[in-house]
C-alpha cells in the first residue's frame, strides 16, 4: 500500500510510520519539516504548511492517507478535498472529546457531539498557533472542531473516511507529558498526592497499538467512527500507580486527597494533575470500545508501556521542561495542606 500520513514525525505520527514500514507499505509524510527532519531517511518527505500551501500534494496518488494533526475543519476540508480524487481512503485522527457532554459509561458512537457557535468557529479559525497545535490550543472548543473536521472529511469522501476517536493516548515520544509524568513521579519515590478516588476510572492507549491498528484497518478500508479509548480491563488510578510502582520498584507512597480539596485549592485538572478530572467529566474515560475490538484493536499490557516510558524519560535532556504535572515544591504545599486539615478532623 502507498500511504500519506500527514504528519508523521511526532508522538503517533511516528508511531504510525513505523507501523507502516513494518507491514511493508511505502510510506510519505507531508508536513513542514520543522521536527525531526532527521527521522526516516528512507522514505518520502514532502514539506508544506497545511495552512496555506498544499501543492506538494497536487499530482500525486497513494491508496490512502492519515491524518494525524488536523484541528481546524477548513484546514482538513482543504486536504480532503485535494486528496478525494487521489486517494482511496482517509482517516482523521478525532478525539473522544468530540462527544458532547463526555459520554456516559456505555455510551457509544451514536452519542452526540458537541458544538460549537458560528462566532466560536471563526474565532479558532483566526487563530496563529505557531509552532505546534494541541487541545489546550483551541481550549473548549476542541472537541466541537474534532467533530466538525470528522464531517469535513466525510463530506468530501462519504463511505471512504474512517474517523478514530482516540482517548488519552500514551507512550514513548509523548510531547503531552501527562502519563510521563506519572511514570517518573511513581519512580522518584517517597509520598506523593494521588488525585481523588483510588477506584476512579481511567482508560490509556499505547500510541503503538492504536498505530497499528490504524495501519490494518486502512489496509482493509473501514469506514465510519471508531471510539479507542483503551482496554476494557477495569483500570484505575490506583492500580495505574501500582502498576508504575512495580515497574520502576520505588518506594512511592500514595497519598489520596479528596476532589473537594483539590478543587479548594485551585489544582488545575488534566495538566496539574493528568488524568484527573472532577467527577462530572470522567466519562472520557468510559465510552464503549466494543465496535473498534471486534474490527481488531488490541492493548498491550499497560507494564511494558510505563516500562518502555520511564526509559525512554531517562534520554530526554537533564533540563527537560514538564508540560503536565505539579511542581515538587507545589506537591509538597498541597500534602502540607492536606494533612493539616486531617489533623483538624481528628
Amino acid at each position: 500500500m502507498k500511504l500519506l500520513i500527514i504528519g508523521g514525525t511526532i508522538f503517533l505520527g511516528r508511531h504510525l510510520v513505523e507501523a507502516a514500514l513494518a507491514r511493508g507499505h511505502e510510506v510519505t509524510i507531508f508536513n513542514r519539516g520543522q521536527h525531526s527532519p532527521e527521522l526516516f531517511p528512507e522514505i518520502e518527505k514532502l514539506h508544506g504548511d497545511r495552512i496555506v500551501n498544499l501543492d506538494a500534494l497536487r499530482g500525486r496518488r497513494w491508496d490512502a492517507v492519515i491524518d494525524t494533526c488536523g484541528y481546524v475543519p477548513k484546514v482538513v476540508s482543504a486536504s480532503a478535498e485535494l486528496l478525494a480524487d487521489a486517494v482511496e481512503h482517509y482517516t482523521f485522527i478525532s478525539s473522544i472529546s468530540a462527544y458532547a457532554d463526555f459520554p456516559r459509561e456505555g455510551s457509544d458512537e451514536s452519542a452526540p457531539v458537541t458544538t460549537i457557535t458560528a462566532e466560536q468557529l471563526a474565532e479558532a479559525e483566526s487563530i496563529d498557533y505557531g509552532d505546534r497545535p494541541t487541545a489546550v490550543t483551541y481550549g473548549e472548543a476542541y472537541g466541537a472542531l474534532k467533530a466538525l473536521c470528522e464531517q469535513a472529511v466525510e463530506a468530501a469522501m462519504p463511505g471512504r473516511a474512517l474517523n478514530i476517536r482516540a482517548g488519552l493516548i500514551v507512550g514513548t515520544q509523548d510531547y503531552s507529558d501527562r502519563f510521563p509524568y506519572w511514570v517518573n513521579r511513581v519512580a522518584e519515590g517517597g509520598e506523593m498526592l494521588a488525585p481523588g478516588s483510588p477506584d476512579r476510572r481511567v482508560r490509556v492507549i499505547d500510541a503503538r497499538d492504536l498505530a497499528e491498528w490504524n495501519v490494518r484497518m486502512a489496509e482493509e478500508r473501514h469506514a465510519g467512527t471508531f471510539n479507542a479509548t483503551g482496554a476494557e480491563d477495569g483500570l484505575t488510578m490506583e492500580r495505574m500507580f501500582d502498576e508504575c510502582r512495580t515497574v520502576c520498584g520505588s518506594d512511592a507512597e500514595f497519598v489520596w486527597v479528596s476532589e473537594e480539596f483539590l478543587v479548594e485549592q485551585k489544582v488545575e485538572a488534566w495538566s496539574e494533575l493528568p488524568l484527573w478530572v472532577p467527577a462530572e467529566y470522567n466519562g472520557i474515560f468510559e465510552a464503549s470500545n466494543d465496535k473498534a475490538l471486534a474490527a481488531g484493536l488490541t492493548f498491550r499490557p499497560l507494564a511494558d508501556t510505563a516500562r518502555e516510558v520511564l526509559a525512554w524519560s531517562k534520554t530526554r535532556p537533564t533540563n527537560h521542561r514538564w508540560r503536565a504535572g505539579l511542581k515538587p515544591e507545589r506537591e509538597q504545599e498541597l500534602l502540607r495542606a492536606w494533612r493539616s486539615i486531617q489533623i483538624q478532623l481528628q
